[in-house]
Formats: structure tokens, sequence, C-alpha cells
């Protein structure tokens, strides 16, 4: 294995000798191992150990891992915090709230050095732990894969690799490298303790797994490798997916191209969801039930517009857009157009009028009725429409809606409908409605811009005088 270790560092770590690397040293055979291998090997370390504050031996494995930087002449810092106190605090189990803290404090420091990675000496004892782990929570690829040589926890950092060059030792093998090398580690006796889940997995249930396989790990090891490079296709396949269907995202709300997001199969969509959530919560646990109500939504199957996630996050589907969110994120309303003054504003012919966010209505006369009629029977933009104004005064407005207001849609021959049927029947997201844009005379709808014309003013074969309007969207982005 030691053979094997420049090429694990170099190009499944890709580290390099010429930056600093913290490496997380608790005091046992692992981390020990970890840190000598990296000293020998001539890569600057900063040995960083993080006191969990659990046992009453605690303090006396942060001065052993100080005594041993100190004779190999590397650089240490000494960190702790109340672990228990955190994890009762935040809901958390006792592992979770210490990996949490732990990673937290190696990757500030990281930062603060500007280091190139941060190291940790998991082994392959670990990887099949941890895969167990995970499948028994119900995992997927990307839990059964189990860790890789090189990651990036975005939780924790966005840029700032974890590395793991143990990987392929056993636990056995880096007692003995200790051993070889005048190291002592430190026996924690918490390894022993069946309250935790990990602990019970090694003790227990990986012994009684290999009275029916002796070859047991082995097997856990050699599938988590294969699963490695299903996700990596997987992964690249989700960037792609990522960068087409992602209009546009902040700290607070990613939204996306509702037409193009339906297109792909649920299993990618699940996935799009996922990264949406854990950019917008890191950390947050994400079960398949809650991924499965969101491509519900998403495919038309949920009746409801808005769908709770978890952490505080929600999707909801509106005007060709779905939006993950947290819940005090101010939604644009420039994916729409918008009247923001109170009183109807008057439409010259031609002419035209700015509305909020960017967007612009536009009239003109067609003096080519026949065209017209051609142009309006091929026209799929619900945002354009000509209309017969013959028995029009042509004092044409522009306002909001008002209370009893009434619409004779296009292709309902004549019958009348309530305005707010008419937004419910067609979807007009909610908190737009009030503020919509609609063309009239006098009291009159003619035109409810993106959707549909008053029928009386459909062209027809008689039709003599012909009006164009169209209502544009802003020249930039939907969303800025």
């Amino acid at each position: 294995m030691e053979d094997n270790m420049e090429t694990i560092l170099n190009d499944e770590c890709g580290l390099v000798k010429n930056r600093l690397i913290i490496v997380g040293v608790s005091g046992g055979a692992d981390s020990l191992c970890l840190m000598e291998t990296l000293r020998q090997a001539g890569y600057p370390i900063l040995v960083a150990h993080f006191n969990h504050q659990l046992r009453p031996e605690a303090e006396q494995d942060a001065l052993l891992v100080e005594k041993i930087a100190s004779r190999l002449m590397l650089d240490c810092v000494i960190y702790g915090a109340d672990v228990r106190s955190h994890a009762d605090q935040e809901k958390l189990s006792i592992e979770e709230a210490a990996r949490n803290l732990r990673y937290r404090f190696m990757f500030k420091l990281a930062r603060e050095r500007n280091a190139q990675a941060v190291a940790v000496g998991h082994t392959a004892d670990d990887q099949v732990e941890t895969v167990l782990m995970h499948f028994l929570r119900g995992s997927a690829l990307t839990g059964l894969k189990g860790m890789s040589f090189r990651s990036v926890i975005k939780s924790f950092d966005p840029q700032i690799p974890i590395v793991r060059p143990l990987l392929k030792m056993r636990r056995e093998e880096t007692v003995e490298y200790c051993a070889v090398n005048g190291l002592y580690p430190q026996y924690d006796s918490s390894n022993d303790s069946l309250d935790f889940q990990r602990n019970r997995i090694r003790h227990l249930l990986i012994p009684k797994l290999e009275s029916y396989n002796p070859k047991f790990r082995q097997a856990v090891l050699r599938m988590a490798d294969s699963l490695k490079g299903d996700y990596d296709f997987v992964m690249e396949t989700l960037e792609k997916a990522w960068r087409e269907t992602v209009i546009a995202m902040d700290e607070k709300i990613i939204t996306f191209n509702a037409d193009l997001l339906s297109k792909y199969s649920v299993g990618l969509q699940r996935n799009l969801v996922k990264q949406a959530m854990q950019i917008l919560r890191p950390g947050v646990d994400i079960s398949f039930s809650i991924l499965e109500r969101a491509t519900n939504r998403i495919n038309g199957n949920s009746q409801s517009m808005r769908v709770d996630l978890k952490g505080g996050l929600h999707m909801f589907r509106e005007l060709g857009l779905v939006h993950i969110c947290t819940l005090d994120a101010e939604l644009p309303f420039n994916l729409w157009p918008q009247i923001i003054d109170v009183n109807a504003v008057l439409v010259s012919v031609p002419g035209q009028v700015d509305l909020a966010g960017g967007w612009r209505l536009n009239c003109e006369r067609s003096p080519i009725p026949a065209l017209a009629k051609e142009q309006a029977e091929r026209n799929e933009d619900q945002f354009q429409v000509w209309l017969d104004v013959e028995n029009l005064s042509e004092s044409f407005e522009l306002r909001t809606r008002r209370e009893g207001d009434h619409f004779l849609p296009f292709g309902m021959d004549g019958h009348s409908q309530k305005l707010s049927d008419f937004f419910v029947n067609e979807k007009v997201p909610q908190r737009a409605r009030e503020h919509w844009p609609l063309l009239c005379v006098g009291g009159e709808i003619l035109w409810v811009p993106g959707y549909r014309s008053a029928h009386p003013y459909r062209l027809k074969s008689t039709t003599r005088n012909v009006i164009y309007f169209s209502v544009t969207r802003p020249p930039d982005k939907i969303i800025e």
C-alpha cells in the first residue's frame, strides 16, 4: 500500500507539495498514520485537533497530539467545543453534531491559512461502515458509492476539498504503520460504545454478515468502486441539465424553466431539486418522499401550487417557471407584465406604454386586414394579438382588474365569464393577478395579455379595421 501512496496523493487526491494541507488528527492510529505519511512524503501540513469534550480522557488526547506534533516540528492547532450541548440545541445525534463542529473547525482553519485541502484518516474499514450506514437509511447512489479520495462538501466549503488518502488501507495496516514509525496512538474508549450506530455496525452487523460471506468487506468495497463510475456519469448529466434549466439563482431562490425541467426523466428531476435544496440549505437531510412530492408538482400530478419541502424551503410552479426558495425569499415580479399605477393608462395608436419590470405594450395599425388575419391564424404567441376595432371608439386604456369584472374569452362564442374565474381557470399566478394589465375600452375588456382576447373582436372575413397589440418582455434575462 505504501508503494502506491505517492500515486494516490498526486493523482487521486490532487495534492501538490507547495501548499499547506490541514490534517485532522484525533490521536488514533488512522489519523497519526495519515499525518506521518504526508510528512514523510514531503507535504507541508498543519495538525488540527478537535476536542469533542465527550470523554474524561479527551484533554489527554489533545495533549498527546500536541506533544507528537511538537516532537516532529509540525505546527498544531487545538480547538474544542461542547458537542453534547450543540447536539441538544440543534436536535442532532452526537455523531452528527461532532462531525459538523469538527469539520467547521478544520475548514475555517483551511480558509484562514489558504490551505489546498483538508485531509482526514478514513480507511477502507470506515468506507464499508459508511456504505452500510447509507444502505440502512435507504440512500440512493450518492450514499452507496461511499467516500471518495477527493470531494467537495459544499455545506462546509464550496471550493476547498476534503481528501482521504487512506481509503485503500485497512485499520490494521494503520496500527502496524504507527508501530513501525514509532508513533503510539491513544485508544478511544468511545469506539467500544454501542450507543453509536457506527459502532453497532462495526461490532455487531459486519461480523454477522461475514458469517454469510467471509469476504463481505471486499464485496462492499468493490461495489462502492463500481458505483463511483456510475455516479460520475450521473453528475456530468446533472450539471449539463442544471445549466440548461436554471434561469436564475441567489442565496434565497433558485428558478427553473418548467418546460425544460419537465422534459427530463423523473430521476434527473429529483437530482436537480435535491441539488437546489442543498445549495439553499447546506446539510439538509432530503428524503425520497420529499423529492417525490416535488416531481409530482413538476409533472402536473399535484393539484397544489405550493409544495413544502424541508428546512424552511418550499417549491411552487407558476407561468412556466418552478421556484425553489426560502420562506423569506422576495420572489421577482418581472416574470410577467404588471401595472403598478392604480389609475388607468391611456393607449394611443400608434404608440407604446412602459410597464413595470421592463415590460412594454406596443400598438400599431395593420393596413392589410387579410394579411393580419393570416398572421393571427398562425400566431402562437399569447403576448400579441390582432383585434377588429371597427365598432370601437379606440379610446384604449390599460388598467388592472376591478370588482365585478367580466370577460368574453375568445373561443367561448360570446359567453361571459367572471374575470376572477378566468384567472383561476387559466392558472394566472395568484400573486400576479392584482396588477395584471388589461386592455380595455370603457369598462369592456378586449384582451388579457398572455392569455386570450375577447371573442367579439376576433378577426373575421369582413374585418376592415385592424390594430395590432403586443406586450414584449424585458430585453435581458427573465430574472436579474
